[in-house]
């Protein structure tokens, strides 16, 4: 078993063990998404889970390219001047997670980076898995 120090980030700590998800069941996810003048990301800035007790874990990317896991409620959108808009809403269908929401949550496996620390998260149901890593600083959701 790898010691907590190895696998915490240098910057941000080894932050929530997402593990306590398991057993709960996701009734919301919230994202947040830089919007442009041009558009909008494919991927979402930051998803928080929201459990069937109100609770809600907050996963996204550090500066040093780790993946923060940490209890926090989504906040409000806000702006960036000539840099466009961040927005924070429900998912709708827009990530991997919509297609699991009202079903509970079977797994979750953490990976670990020597230097940077957490790097990824896999968090299992039973219709599906949504991986959830940081790829170049970027927050990347897949199945």
């Amino acid at each position: 078993m790898e010691s907590e120090k190895v696998n915490q980030c240098p910057l941000h700590g080894s932050g929530a063990r997402p593990e306590v998800l398991v057993g709960y069941r996701l009734e919301e996810v919230f994202a947040a998404w830089h919007r442009s003048e041009d558009g909008e990301a494919e991927d979402p800035l930051d998803v928080w889970l929201v459990d069937s007790q109100g609770s809600s874990l907050h996963v996204t990317t550090g500066s040093d390219w780790c993946l923060i896991v940490e209890p926090s409620s989504p906040h409000e959108g806000y702006g960036m001047g000539s840099w466009g808009r961040v927005e924070v809403a429900p998912v709708g269908d827009r990530t991997p997670f919509a297609a699991h929401l009202g079903e509970d949550i079977l797994a979750v496996r953490e990976e670990f980076e020597l230097k940077t620390g957490r790097i990824a998260i896999e968090v299992v149901f039973a219709s599906g898995r949504v991986r959830c890593d940081s790829w170049a600083g970027d927050l990347r959701l897949s199945t």
